[in-house]
């Protein structure tokens, strides 16, 4: 069975793909706008044995979520806008033959991105296709010890660790369209991780 699981070379979805490989053939599939370049998910998914893929997602959910963000003044809403956009492309499976499941590294205790319930029904239903979140259930000290047990990570300001997560490419968007003054009103600052490969 093939899960294609959300990626964006960090912790959480990593052990997600930990967590699944035992009953699915997992591929990591970072979603892109085209605007930064996925390498960094590329090179941590070799560095911990998992096969990647890119797909494109629409240049206009980005700029829509881009515009919600600066609006908002808080990026929480454009995030989930575009991860709920990833999940589906994902689901709808062009980028591969055999889709049997869409994952993602969510976990307990996020407050965005999430998948409620009838959100991740809509898409099994619509893709025939089952939605996994093996975190959902866990929190973030569980998740921190599985981490510094099973793989090597890099951690740092979000600014400085080089992933390919929706908020690398919605930073760049913004800066563009508002400078580069409007990323320190609406994001703020936080830690992020990207792993370099497993213990």
């Amino acid at each position: 069975m093939h899960c294609g699981l959300l990626y964006s070379a960090g912790k959480d979805s990593t052990l997600a793909a930990l967590l699944l490989a035992p009953f699915y053939d997992v591929t990591l599939v970072s979603g892109t706008f085209g605007v930064v370049d996925p390498a960094p998910a590329r090179e941590a998914a070799a560095s911990v044995g998992f096969a990647h893929e890119t797909v494109d997602l629409d240049p206009e959910v980005a700029h829509a979520a881009v515009e919600r963000m600066r609006d908002d003044g808080f990026p929480r809403n454009g995030i989930q806008q575009v991860h709920e956009h990833a999940v589906e492309v994902v689901a709808r499976g062009d980028w591969t033959d055999d889709l049997a499941a869409v994952a993602d590294g969510t976990r307990r205790d996020d407050r965005v991105p999430t998948i409620e319930r009838p959100t991740a029904q809509s898409v099994e239903d619509r893709f025939g296709v089952d939605y996994l979140a093996p975190l959902a259930g866990v929190g973030r000290g569980a998740i921190d010890a599985m981490a510094a047990r099973a793989l090597d990570v890099e951690t740092g300001p979000s600014a400085d660790v080089p992933k390919a997560d929706y908020e690398v490419e919605l930073r760049a968007l913004l800066a563009d369209e508002y400078g580069e003054e409007a990323i320190d009103e609406v994001f703020p600052d936080h830690t992020q991780s990207r792993v370099r490969g497993r213990r």
